[in-house]
């Protein structure tokens, strides 16, 4: 696995060392064009010099007598560029057809005579530069100059001069640049590890103070002392998971206890009674009463682990809810129509109470559930001669269920507390044994898995009203 200060290190230098070579490259590039445009210059202006002496004075290059004047005139301009003396090399005048007619002071014995192709261009009004290496490998610069007279080349001036000073200038800028570079290089090396060091240090910590946590230490947070606030803001969020996490752990710790004590009851009834029924031989109605009793724990922990089994798909990372555009009003009245004969049975009167409402986004399943939990607790605790009133309806932006009862009614200690699991009043205890505690958490978990909320109001021998709140997302239509 790689490492992220080697990634940090790695990364700095080869960027570092990409901008140098383009840096290197364009310095290179602007230094060679500006040597070469300044030995140019210098020759083209010794050169236009030299011709302009000859194109005023055209007698002197065939004067045998005036070649030191000539020559004089020619170190004097010389001399008056400020160093060309330094890369001047010679300077030859040829007539057309190639043949020398004077040679300057400076000019070689042995001159080499310039190809064809040389002088048709100059022939043509041409000025030609071109570059050569001597035997001895030093370049050499030439440069061709035509020298009209009425209208036709009467003379090329060739001028040429020594580029050493060039070669050389342009190695020490090449040994510049790579020297410059390399320790431009180290200086980003031992840079960009101090940098990852003070960056990453913060993030060792935190990975050191997690590492080292145990069960024992949920309760613990870490803090960490940094300018930074990325890092401050890593602390705080490593923090609140450390929170969620341990509300969790707590959470479930409590709902394995509360379950397994919930478990323990009907368990523990199941084994008295099999013991019992074994301790000597019974008749056929003693064993079939004790068959039915237990056969009534078994279905209660059959309701108690499909509760649980239900709970625990909602409380997992994603609820298992298919949201989809609903209309409440029919599915309500169908549950209101299926109940119906049983609140009659109790002496119950059931109705419905519905205004118009915009649809939700809502999985059915789910919802019927919910609505069935609340309204077999309204009929189950509701005497005979009450009622129990649905009323649907539009609140707000959203839309409200409301499930009411003139039951016995919540004492108000207890209404905080009826949507925690297995929470159930003194009251409810004794008059269900066989209830879990579960029905109204898993109507709070369908309510939030929907972006809606459950609350509850209720008055002592008045009765309660549970309203289920759903929110209404804007431009929904039921589809056809």
């Amino acid at each position: 696995m790689k490492s992220l200060r080697s990634l940090i290190r790695q990364s700095v230098l080869i960027l570092m060392a990409g901008l140098l070579l383009v840096f290197s490259v364009l310095i290179y590039t602007g230094g060679d064009a500006l040597l070469r445009r300044f030995v140019d210059g210098r020759l083209l202006g010794l050169a236009e010099t030299l011709a302009t002496i000859v194109e005023q004075h055209p007698n002197i290059i065939e004067s045998s007598g005036e070649d030191r004047a000539l020559a004089a005139e020619v170190s004097r301009s010389e001399k008056e560029q400020h160093g060309l003396q330094e890369v001047t090399h010679s300077l030859v005048v040829f007539s057309p057809d190639g043949r020398v007619v004077w040679k300057g002071p400076e000019a070689v014995a042995q001159h080499p005579v310039p190809d064809d192709t040389v002088f048709e261009r100059v022939r043509h009004g041409n000025t030609v530069f071109e570059t050569v290496e001597s035997a001895d490998g030093t370049p050499i610069r030439h440069l061709f100059l035509p020298i009209p007279r009425q209208g036709q080349v009467r003379y090329v001036l060739h001028a040429e001069a020594s580029m050493l000073l060039y070669r050389e200038t342009l190695k020490a800028l090449v040994i510049l640049l790579t020297a410059g570079s390399g320790t431009i290089l180290l200086v980003a090396w031992g840079g960009s590890g101090w940098l990852a060091k003070k960056v990453l240090t913060p993030i060792e910590v935190l990975s050191t103070s997690a590492e080292t946590m145990s069960e024992a230490d949920l309760g613990k947070r870490l803090t960490l002392d940094s300018p930074y606030q990325e890092f401050r803001r890593l602390t705080q969020a490593f923090n609140s998971v450390m929170d969620r996490f341990q509300r969790s752990g707590e959470i479930q710790r409590s709902f394995c206890d509360i379950a397994a004590h919930e478990m323990k009851t009907p368990l523990t009834i199941l084994q008295g009674n099999l013991e019992v029924a074994l301790l000597k031989a019974r008749t056929s109605e003693e064993y079939r009463e004790a068959l039915i009793n237990n056969l009534e724990q078994v279905g209660r922990l059959i309701a108690l682990t499909r509760s649980l089994l239900t709970l625990a798909k909602f409380t997992s990372g994603k609820p298992p809810v298919h949201l989809v555009p609903l209309a409440l009003e029919p599915m309500i009245q169908d549950m209101v129509d299926e109940l119906t004969l049983l609140a009659d049975d109790r002496r119950i009167t059931l109705s419905f109470e519905s205004q118009s409402v915009p649809p939700v986004l809502g999985d059915a399943q789910w919802l019927k559930q919910a609505l069935i939990n609340l309204l077999d607790n309204a009929l189950h605790y509701t005497p005979s001669g009450g009622a129990v009133t649905v009323r649907l309806q539009a609140v707000g932006e959203g839309v409200a269920v409301a499930v009411e009862d003139t039951g016995h009614g919540i004492e108000p200690e207890h209404l905080p507390h009826l949507f925690e699991r297995f929470y159930r009043t003194d009251w409810a205890r004794a008059k269900d044994a066989g209830g879990t505690g579960l029905g109204l958490p898993i109507v709070k978990e369908i309510a939030e898995a929907h972006g809606g909320t459950i609350s509850v109001t209720s008055l002592v021998d008045k009765g309660s009203v549970f309203t289920l709140r759903l929110p209404v997302p804007t431009h929904l239509t039921i589809p056809a």
